[in-house]
């Protein structure tokens, strides 16, 4: 019998993770793999940049990035402008990312709430989560107005300056807020942005208590977003649904109504994903 136990294990090993997978050491790092990553997410981050630039950036010679570069193309992970002579983030890296997106729980049920959403407000519904102390953008239904606010997935924005990463923030663990608002520069955007520390932990009680959050043309001039908090089975803030759009349509005498909206709607997809609906709290 343990001879049978011994060998499923071992199966499971072999099909799954070896034997050595809890060792992080050095030794069971591919180097050049590791060193091709960081070119590939360091790219990510830019809109466009030549060799001799990213060179710089890194610290690495071009003669070592554009073998990395290149073997990234003939994936098609990255690719080069001709004209421009920039490096760019390829279409592969999209594939990618949207195979994940497939498999991802929060995103493929959040898709009919955020429609419906939509639907009911007019306004465009994002879905983000907090990612290395900014929002993530992870999934997005446009309104169909022409004037929209428009957050493709993989969009990053502060939280400080976000409907969804106030609501994030004003629902996570205060030792956790803390250690965000500490880290973060509270960078001014426009005049409304929030930077003062102690104005925006008293904004983020406000959240608490009304259940939802706002930017009001925190981040930019003439938009407005209203955003509430989506919760685990553990009672966890785990992403934000939210809808933005102009001041000229998100005006103020709305804001009531589209709250409500934005409420229902992250109360369904925390129950969708078996989560603990919390209560507003002081």
């Amino acid at each position: 019998m343990d001879e049978m136990k011994m060998d499923r294990n071992a199966s499971r090993r072999a099909r799954g993770r070896p034997r050595a997978w809890d060792d992080k050491s050095s030794q069971n790092t591919i180097k050049s793999l590791d060193r091709a990553m960081a070119v590939f997410e360091h790219l990510s981050t830019q809109s466009g940049v030549s060799l001799s630039a990213l060179s710089e950036q890194l610290g690495e010679s071009t003669a070592t990035l554009y073998r990395i570069l290149f073997t990234l193309e003939t994936r098609g992970l990255v690719e080069f402008d001709q004209a421009q002579q920039l490096w760019h983030i390829g279409p592969g890296a999209f594939i990618i990312g949207a195979r994940f997106l497939r498999r991802t729980s929060l995103v493929e049920r959040a898709r009919p709430v955020l429609r419906q959403l939509m639907e009911e407000t007019g306004e465009t519904a994002n879905l983000g989560v907090e990612k290395s102390s900014n929002v993530l953008f992870v999934s997005q239904v446009e309104t169909h107005a022409n004037i929209r606010a428009f957050f493709p997935p993989g969009t990053l924005s502060p939280l400080h300056a976000s409907g969804i990463g106030k609501a994030l923030l004003a629902f996570m663990e205060e030792a956790q807020c803390d250690r965000i608002l500490k880290r973060s520069s509270l960078e001014r955007f426009t005049e409304h942005t929030l930077c003062d520390p102690e104005t925006l932990k008293d904004d983020l009680g406000k959240i608490r208590a009304r259940g939802y959050s706002i930017d009001g043309e925190e981040k930019n001039l003439g938009m407005r977003c209203i955003a509430a908090p989506v919760f685990d089975n553990y009672g966890e803030v785990v992403a934000g649904l939210s809808v933005s759009g102009p001041t000229s349509r998100v005006s103020a005498d709305k804001i009531d109504a589209l709250a409500a909206s934005v409420k229902e709607a992250a109360k369904a997809l925390t129950i969708a994903l078996g989560g603990e609906v919390t209560q507003p709290r002081t």
